[in-house]
């Protein structure tokens, strides 16, 4: 299916298509034992230009499009979610400097990021707020023209890795959430540390640390958008990055669906190829409509984003909930189609059981997206 893609959108995901093939899939397994970053595909991805979907095209890039990076998200993530989650959170700082920074920050990074030169982080979850996002405690105290930030941030997904962080600290802690404010960290600012590197479940090739600040002085032109603003900067970026996490979880399950498909056809029992008994039937059935249906909803919650529509916290709710939801159960049948060596490693579904998973946690709890829908909703009925 075409899924009526204008030209850019269907040259950009044949170029992850042919990527992904030949490059990713090979080495996924070797990718998942070796819990460490491929620094090398992703300078190989830099060279094939793919981070200009992140940037719009007067800074360096292909376009601000949601339905753009979705499209290269979820091919990485037929491959590898981990590759996938890594690029995908390079969009998500980068989409924070895109809707609130001001012009010379822009100018400052957005290039680099285009460029491949640069990677970036997403930090606001600490040890003590996690879907409570408007606890966090770290903190930001002004100090002549600068701030002074301390703190830890928790779970952040390339902090070993990204040349800035967009950290999201607390500047007047009488305001409660309206007391926070943004903030772009550069690497190697002293008083900005890496702190212990998680061993995960699953998405095994992206590196998920924690950020330490101590003392860590920060000028305040490094202020995006205005004081006090972090917090609904943090949700404009999650209303939208929500998409791209939907995108994920729809490339695993695909991922999945196309194992056990192949795998049907080839293994035999009672004489006949397994994809002969309607039980296997009509699990691949169900499993293909469900992928189908959460991609037509994450497409959909893309192209209303690039529209320009403002209220899209729960067309993305949506989008990440029910994808995240479909690779979750798609992952679980295909080991199921796969029997007692679907629960062998040296098969790849087991893995994206365990890659699935953590689409269902991050970018906001499910249970955390069936409140933000069902507030929505509410909402519209006076």
């Amino acid at each position: 299916m075409n899924y009526f893609l204008t030209e850019k959108e269907q040259m950009v995901k044949e170029l992850f298509t042919e990527y992904v093939d030949k490059r990713i899939i090979p080495l996924r397994q070797e990718l998942d034992e070796k819990d460490e970053f491929p620094t090398e595909i992703f300078k190989e991805m830099g060279k094939q230009d793919f981070y200009r979907i992140l940037v719009p095209e007067e800074y360096g890039g292909l376009g601000d499009s949601v339905m753009l990076s979705s499209l290269g998200i979820e091919q990485l993530a037929r491959g590898d979610g981990g590759i996938a989650v890594s690029f995908a959170v390079n969009g998500i700082a980068t989409k924070g400097l895109i809707l609130y920074a001001n012009e010379e920050q822009k100018k400052k990074y957005l290039p680099r990021v285009a460029d491949g030169e640069i990677y970036t982080a997403f930090a606001i979850t600490e040890p003590g707020a996690g879907s409570d996002a408007a606890s966090i405690k770290t903190k930001a105290v002004k100090k002549g023209n600068k701030y002074i930030i301390d703190g830890v941030k928790q779970f952040i997904t390339m902090g070993e890795q990204a040349d800035f962080a967009l950290v999201i600290a607390v500047t007047d802690p009488e305001k409660g959430h309206k007391g926070h404010t943004a903030f772009i960290v550069d690497k190697g600012t002293p008083g900005f540390t890496v702190g212990r590197k998680e061993d995960k479940m699953g998405i095994r090739s992206s590196v998920t640390t924690q950020l330490i600040f101590d003392g860590c002085e920060v000028p305040e032109e490094n202020i995006v958008g205005k004081l006090g603003q972090g917090f609904y900067i943090a949700l404009g970026v999650l209303d939208r990055s929500r998409v791209g996490i939907g995108a994920q979880a729809v490339g695993i399950a695909q991922g999945a669906l196309d194992e056990a498909v192949k795998y049907a056809k080839e293994r035999e029992q009672f004489g006949k190829s397994i994809s002969s008994f309607q039980a296997i039937q009509f699990m691949l059935a169900d499993m293909a409509t469900r992928t189908e249906a959460a991609r037509l909803l994450v497409y959909h919650a893309a192209k209303q984003v690039d529209s320009g529509e403002k209220e899209v916290s729960r067309v993305g709710a949506m989008a990440k909930m029910y994808a995240s939801d479909t690779a979750m159960q798609v992952t679980t049948d295909a080991v199921q189609v796969f029997g007692g060596y679907g629960y062998m490693k040296e098969y790849p579904v087991e893995k994206m059981m365990r890659d699935a998973k953590v689409t269902q946690i991050y970018e906001g709890t499910n249970q955390i997206q069936r409140m933000v829908i069902a507030a929505n909703l509410l909402k519209e009925q006076k």
